[in-house]
């Protein structure tokens, strides 16, 4: 498989996988009692993870190393949501309540600031 496949195939997981994890995130408020959220919402999520886990990392220095194992953290959280989700929607024991949202809640914030910060400290790197 070329090089460019390889990007453009992880550039389409990343995309569509973080718009299954919106809808999949969404659907509990306006659709409340729906057994898909789980599923849309783990497939999205396993989707991101794989182009996040799979995109190298560059070695450009100690800063982009940490935000980019932050953003793997923010990726592995994005997956154990998904299965609180069904452990929830299935009243699996001890996690039948609401504990997926604050996954969610932590890993959305470790992906918005590593999706700011990230670009800021290649770029910066890059001059250096």
């Amino acid at each position: 498989m070329s090089q460019t496949l390889l990007q453009s195939l992880l550039t389409w997981c990343y995309r569509i996988g973080g718009l299954l994890i919106v809808i999949g995130a969404a659907m509990p408020i306006f659709i409340p009692d729906t057994f898909l959220t789980p599923y849309v919402f783990s497939l999205g999520a396993l989707l991101f993870a794989a182009a996040q886990l799979l995109t190298p990392m560059p070695n450009l220095g100690i800063t982009v190393k940490r935000l980019v194992w932050q953003q793997r953290i923010g990726a592995l959280l994005l997956l154990a949501t998904g299965v609180l989700m069904f452990c929830s929607r299935y009243g699996v024991s001890p996690f039948s309540g609401a504990e997926w949202q604050m996954s969610l809640a932590i890993a959305a914030v470790l992906e918005v600031y590593t999706a700011f910060r990230l670009p800021a400290a290649i770029q910066k790197a890059k001059k250096q």
